[in-house]
């Protein structure tokens, strides 16, 4: 296996029974970068997720993963080397939260073992770095949903993987922890070399953080590139059917996309 072969996507297509999800996606996603999934509901953005993490099967073509096919993976050693985000996460149990992002750190632990030194104190790094210390004696089922999230994001971080990937992971988080959780990630990609693959809504925050990005339409892919140049009027309109303008904005030093629609 070598590394810096990332993923690479070769023909591939996916269907929910009847209906096509996926079609003949061709892609290839190198590490150190910071990718964004964006396109409209329906899209296929958590199917392309799910494909990734070797949660679901292509119907047609294939999924590698450091030169190997993802399929091919034990589930224990994929998740000492890719940590997902889901879009819902359910604890029936009155598991607290430090309980839970230890739940990251299971791929590292032998069967049978005891958490080792080095297992709390990812935990206990991943904790401080959502902000979420204060609260981990708390137990999740009693937590608010955007509470919940940010514990999940932690048990991600927890989990130590060169790759990460979330599902709309701030989709309930106000714009405190929204931008916490996504500078955290920029800068594990531009300190440490890791990859992060985010499902996004928000425009202007992909065009913020990330380098590049996949816009998709109808289990296609419509554009991929560099955020600058992917995120213009044209595309937007094709795919979002929305008028916009992309300008430059000097005070977050970043393009910012204001939009106009009629119903």
């Amino acid at each position: 296996m070598n590394a810096a072969d990332g993923f690479a996507l070769a023909g591939v297509s996916f269907a929910y029974g009847a209906i096509p999800a996926l079609a003949g996606l061709n892609l290839s996603l190198k590490p150190g970068r910071f990718y964004g999934v964006v396109g409209p509901n329906g899209c296929g953005k958590t199917t392309f997720l799910d494909l990734l993490t070797g949660g679901k099967k292509p119907a047609q073509g294939s999924v590698t993963f450091m030169g190997q096919p993802v399929a091919d993976y034990r589930r224990r050693d994929l998740a000492r080397l890719i940590a997902l985000v889901p879009q819902d996460f359910a604890i029936d149990f009155a598991f607290t939260v430090q309980e839970v992002v230890l739940m990251g750190r299971h791929p590292h632990i032998g069967r049978f073992a005891s958490p080792a030194a080095e297992d709390w104190r990812q935990v206990e790094a991943a904790m401080a770095a959502i902000g979420i210390s204060h609260f981990q004696d708390r137990y999740v089922n009693e937590l608010s949903g955007g509470e919940k999230q940010r514990v999940v994001v932690a048990r991600a971080l927890a989990q130590q993987t060169p790759y990460l990937l979330f599902d709309e992971a701030t989709s309930s988080l106000d714009v405190r922890y929204t931008m916490q959780i996504f500078n955290e990630a920029r800068r594990l990609v531009r300190d440490e070399g890791r990859t992060v693959i985010a499902v996004i809504h928000n425009l202007n925050l992909a065009a913020a953080y990330c380098d590049e990005l996949i816009c998709m339409q109808g289990g296609k892919v419509a554009a991929c590139g560099p955020s600058d140049t992917v995120l213009e009027p044209e595309l937007i309109k094709k795919v979002f059917g929305v008028e916009s303008r992309v300008a430059f904005d000097e005070f977050s030093n970043i393009r910012q996309i204001s939009f106009r629609y009629w119903s």
